[in-house]
């Protein structure tokens, strides 16, 4: 038999479960919905030495208490932080651990550097100013999707999550995770929600782009699984959940390792393009058309975070290269740059970056610097907020291909930047500037919901937007679908920008 002790996030406690354990418990199973000291209709036993070790030991003694022989521990959000520390002393009991849309915490990690939501963590921050000094009051019902995507929940399960909720005593987010090594050999699942942001290609994307904390992931002892619903699954969709878990148990789940080799963003771009000469101007690379007069210009501005020291740089993967020389080919410059998008902190510097490239090209003898278009990609989306906010007259267009149009969830911008980068909102401000905007049909949900909220504002104020659709396409379809339908979504997106910049 195996047993599986839940363990839930902040503010919760063992009740947030209860569907997901009477399924568990019809297959069979043995369940141990956790109620964590200070939680729940715990919440009395809670004191000012109530920290990340309190509970801890909770999970260490519970573990103790179970006689199966095999014992999956599921950590969803904050619950991630106790369930390792209680993994790494007694990895000899845990068969697997399950990440539920939950973070990799390392050692020294307290969970408050790893909330979300940057107002979030300065609100926690404050927590000594309150009435007892050593715990957080839950968030209000606005304030819970600050905490993640409340997509799915039906209304009397999240008025229950508001009711219920106890304060979160400041200790266990303040103290810092120590892990001795023992539980890096355990198996591990990753069960991530794509309305919250997150899915398995953003793991592959991570793991293919070099990061060092991310090559652990090609484990064969490590398997994923997605569920289409947001960051409260055991609300949202408990059958989805509890099957996933029976499945984790048994050691199923998408492997990385089985897409190991060359990074799909390194495949080759989905159309044969003409080379044509490049210059390298600092981040900048221009390629030039056939022509003896200053000639319109393509801005392309890739997506992130990228971690820094990534090789190849993002203005040489195939795709940004494609486009370039695809451009040129057709009597415009193409232009792409790498910009300091680093980390999710990195947003307001990136846009420095792009702003400074951009007069760099403007000022190019052989651009017509009053007829420019920008293009953004991917997460590079929100950085065509401030052009759609207050568009120059010299800007012709703006297009975006799959791109992130507002903040997802689990980004946690701080409130200067959230207002800023939101490109849904600077839409309503974008008067008649022509918007090219490419939407794949195999999009993460989180991401296609920032799309739909972008198209909604779109119509309310009468921009002007056209809507490239490829229904079959993924997210980097450039290198990843070679398709007819996929070549002809990139060639009508630039011939539509071009006809812009002649007009």
């Amino acid at each position: 038999m195996t047993a599986f002790i839940l363990v839930s996030g902040a503010y919760t406690g063992g009740w947030v479960w209860g569907q997901v354990a009477a399924r568990l418990e019809e297959s069979g199973a043995e369940v141990h919905p956790v109620t964590l000291t200070g939680m729940g209709d715990r919440r009395d036993q809670a004191g000012p030495g109530t920290d990340l070790e309190t509970h801890i030991e909770d999970l260490v003694r519970l573990i103790d208490q179970v006689e199966a022989p095999e014992v999956v521990i599921v950590g969803h959000c904050y619950g991630i932080h106790p369930v390792l520390g209680a993994a790494d002393r007694r990895p000899e009991r845990i068969a697997r651990v399950v990440h539920l849309d939950a973070g990799m915490p390392q050692d020294g990690d307290p969970a408050l550097e790893l909330v979300p939501d940057r107002a979030v963590r300065d609100r926690l921050l404050l927590a000594e100013q309150a009435e007892d000094g050593w715990s957080i009051a839950p968030p209000s019902l606005d304030e819970w999707p600050r905490w993640g995507s409340t997509d799915g929940i039906p209304a009397q399960a999240l008025e229950q999550l508001v009711r219920r909720a106890a304060p979160q005593p400041l200790g266990t987010l303040t103290q810092p995770l120590r892990l001795s090594g023992a539980v890096s050999g355990l198996p591990m699942t990753g069960v991530l929600c794509t309305a919250n942001g997150a899915d398995i290609a953003r793991v592959e994307s991570l793991v293919g782009l070099g990061d060092p904390r991310f090559q652990a992931l090609i484990d064969p002892r490590v398997s994923f699984f997605e569920l289409d619903t947001g960051h409260w699954p055991m609300l949202s969709a408990p059958d989805e959940l509890a099957g996933v878990l029976l499945r984790a148990a048994a050691g199923e789940g998408h492997r990385l390792a089985a897409t190991s080799g060359q990074p799909v963003h390194l495949r080759s771009f989905l159309m044969e393009v003409p080379e044509r000469p490049r210059e390298r101007v600092g981040r900048v690379d221009f390629y030039l058309p056939d022509a003896e007069r200053p000639r319109p210009a393509v801005v392309f501005v890739h997506g992130g975070p990228v971690p820094a020291g990534v090789r190849p740089a993002p203005r040489d993967w195939p795709a940004f290269v494609g486009y370039g020389r695809y451009v040129a080919s057709l009597g415009a410059v193409g232009v792409t740059l790498d910009h300091r998008l680093h980390d999710l902190a990195d947003f307001e510097r990136a846009a420095e970056d792009v702003a400074a490239a951009v007069e760099l090209v403007r000022a190019d003898p052989r651009v017509d610097g009053e007829r420019v278009a920008l293009w953004f990609v991917s997460g590079g989306g929100l950085l065509s907020a401030d052009w759609l906010a207050a568009p120059p007259p010299w800007l012709r267009c703006v297009a975006a291909t799959y791109p992130i149009l507002a903040p997802l969830p689990t980004w946690g911008l701080a409130d200067s930047a959230d207002a800023r980068f939101r490109p849904a909102a600077a839409v309503r401000t974008a008067g008649s500037l022509p918007i090219v905007l490419t939407r794949v049909g195999l999009e993460n949900a989180g991401i296609a919901m920032t799309v739909e909220e972008f198209l909604t504002a779109a119509k309310e104020c009468g921009a002007d937007v056209e809507v490239i659709d490829l229904p079959l396409g993924h997210h980097g379809f450039e290198t990843t679908d070679h398709s007819e339908q996929a070549r002809q979504a990139v060639d009508r997106a630039v011939r539509a920008v071009l006809g812009h910049l002649r007009n």
